[in-house]
């Protein structure tokens, strides 16, 4: 057993390559081999978001503070509230951040493959993100 105590693990910024806006990462897990889960608490300023990319298996967010959108591509923007669970399937292309008025916090669970958890793309333009 291991325990990892509430503020023992640094937070940390959005790098800007991944992300548009102000961006805080929080670690929550990263389980040691075999396992393969990896999950964070990350916050989104308002008009922040992060920029186009897919997860190798998939990825869970939980949404727990604010008010976020998220999209996948060729989908709608849609509005994600505290409670709402997001689920983007294995290689779907998509992004999630706050709304333009409103921060919003979620934690976010994926896995690793071959070592990485995420493929980043092309940042999210203003019409896209405003929808």
């Amino acid at each position: 057993m291991e325990i990892k105590r509430a503020g023992t693990q640094p937070s940390g910024k959005g790098p800007a390559d991944w992300f548009t806006g102000t961006v805080r990462i929080d670690p929550l897990l990263a389980a040691p081999e075999p396992a393969r889960v990896q999950g964070a608490s990350v916050t989104f300023e308002p008009g922040a978001r992060t920029a186009w990319h897919t997860h190798p298996l998939g990825q869970t967010l939980i949404v727990t503070a604010g008010c976020g959108r998220a999209q996948r591509w060729g989908g709608p923007v849609e509005e994600i509230r505290p409670g709402d669970v997001v689920w983007f399937a294995p290689g779907e292309k998509h992004w999630h951040g706050a709304t333009p008025t409103t921060a919003m916090t979620h934690i976010a669970i994926q896995e690793k493959l071959d070592g990485r958890t995420v493929d980043w793309l092309e940042h999210v333009g203003d019409e896209q993100y405003l929808g």
